[in-house]
């Protein structure tokens, strides 16, 4: 049973959009990756893999949602009835609920952050913190990341509160919840990454920072560089999840693909480059540069030290943990609406029923994901914490294959000129687009992605 709802404007259609692929990918992943793989170099390789890959498989997803008006699964039985097509999108809504069950763990992090730095307890780490050494500094938020996030029953709670936000904003449905919440929160994410670049831009050491980001070292491309391109432009458009699938659903038929699909890709692009000018003209400033930028360190050690240095600590990292928690929570609430999705078409359930059923469970499973990372560590799944098993599962292996799949099926087996009606509207001028965007998404995507794949599983 195909959904009936829709976006109600271009503008809630694009933010909506935007904001399930803008998320932690973009914030903490997008800086880590570009520090350890030669900077301005993996910059440039980001920006081309993002039009040569990343558009052409997100207008494949888009064609199947807005074409069938369905779930990730349904889109394949309605075009391939009878087949097996339909399990690459059973695949997709298994790994968008594997990653949604850690993800709120990560959110319930990021709440817990922005209420520290509310009630100041975040920087209370004795006196001299603005002068202490770079080292004694990190020690200090790393005691706190330590309290803060790896113990049993705090994190939890502030997850459960994440998964009652997320509850009560999908329950209002398509477009009283989705899409207002994203009409709001989408431009506040954007007018603080503002803020942000800006400051970073008027520090002492800026110019030192944005040569590393911004002054490419064709020396730095090696192939591993280039697959680790591949994998953040994947990854930061959320691609494979069966999350475009969803959305496109909702779009009304005469939605521009193409125009979305880029619209969507530069924002998402965007806000990457924009956390490139905050991050590294600041942690050069502030000689933090050789510190580990990878997710939870980047987020709750070294931007911490950062804004300690600055003043107005506390206003500072209130407006960033804002910023991250709208992030976080326009990717929770993208990731949890695939099944949702799924349970009202496959099963026929009410919204409400459809929201519970899929909601409820995650207050056992990502809890057991948060205490994998406290008192359960010693219990692990092929040497993995749970956390850390699904999100390699997951991100690693099952989101390669659906995309590689999802590919193949566009390209060589969905019904003669489906693609192509789609893609064009059925405009017969637009149609010289179409042919190098299949042949991308028959021959290019696919090798490219195996690569990835086979870089991650190597």
């Amino acid at each position: 049973m195909a959904t009936k709802a829709q976006f109600g404007s271009k503008i809630g259609l694009i933010a909506a959009t935007v904001g399930s692929a803008v998320g932690l990918g973009n914030i903490w992943r997008f800086p880590a990756e570009t520090q350890s793989n030669g900077g301005a170099a993996f910059l440039l390789l980001y920006i081309v893999c993002v039009f040569i890959l990343g558009i052409p498989v997100m207008l494949a997803e888009f064609s199947l949602g807005r074409g069938c008006r369905s779930d990730a699964v349904g889109v394949f039985r309605l075009l391939s009835p009878g087949k097996k097509w339909w399990i690459v999108g059973a695949v997709a809504i298994l790994a968008s609920y594997l990653i949604l069950s850690f993800y709120m763990v990560v959110a319930g992090w990021t709440a817990e952050y922005l209420w520290q730095s509310v009630t100041g307890a975040l920087y209370e780490v004795g006196p001299g913190a603005a002068s202490a050494s770079p080292e004694a500094l990190d020690a200090r938020f790393q005691g706190k990341m330590q309290e803060y996030i790896l113990t049993d029953v705090r994190p939890i709670v502030m997850t459960y509160i994440m998964l009652l936000v997320n509850l009560g904003i999908l329950l209002m449905g398509v477009r009283k919840g989705i899409e207002k919440m994203s009409n709001i929160l989408m431009p506040v994410l954007f007018l603080l990454l503002l803020l942000f670049a800006g400051v970073s831009l008027s520090l002492p050491k800026a110019s030192e920072g944005l040569e590393f980001f911004l002054n490419p070292d064709f020396s730095k491309i090696t192939p591993t560089v280039v697959v680790n391109a591949l994998g953040q432009a994947f990854f930061s458009l959320s691609l494979g999840m069966g999350i475009l699938v969803t959305y496109s659903s909702y779009f009304p038929k005469e939605t521009k693909l193409t125009k979305t699909a880029v619209t969507v890709s530069l924002l998402d692009l965007l806000v990457a480059i924009m956390m490139g000018i905050i991050i590294f003209p600041a942690v050069k400033t502030f000689g933090l540069d050789n510190h580990d930028l990878a997710g939870t360190a980047l987020v709750f050690v070294t931007l911490p030290e950062v804004f300690v240095q600055m003043p107005w600590t506390q206003f500072w990292s209130i407006l960033f943990f804002t910023l991250l928690l709208v992030a976080a929570l326009t990717s929770t609430i993208s990731l949890a609406e695939v099944s949702i999705a799924f349970m009202q078409s496959r099963f026929g359930m009410k919204r409400s029923t459809a929201c519970l059923v899929v909601m409820l469970p995650l207050f056992v499973l990502s809890a057991l994901c948060s205490l994998s990372l406290g008192s359960l560590s010693s219990f692990t799944i092929a040497g993995l914490t749970l956390f850390d098993f699904l999100d390699n599962t997951a991100t690693n292996i099952m989101l390669p294959l659906v995309a590689i799949s999802t590919c193949i099926y566009m390209g060589w087996f969905a019904p003669k000129k489906y693609f192509r009606e789609e893609l064009t509207n059925g405009n017969a001028v637009s149609r010289r687009f179409y042919k190098p965007v299949l042949f991308v998404v028959r021959y290019v995507a696919p090798v490219l992605i195996a690569a990835i794949l086979l870089a991650k599983i190597f």
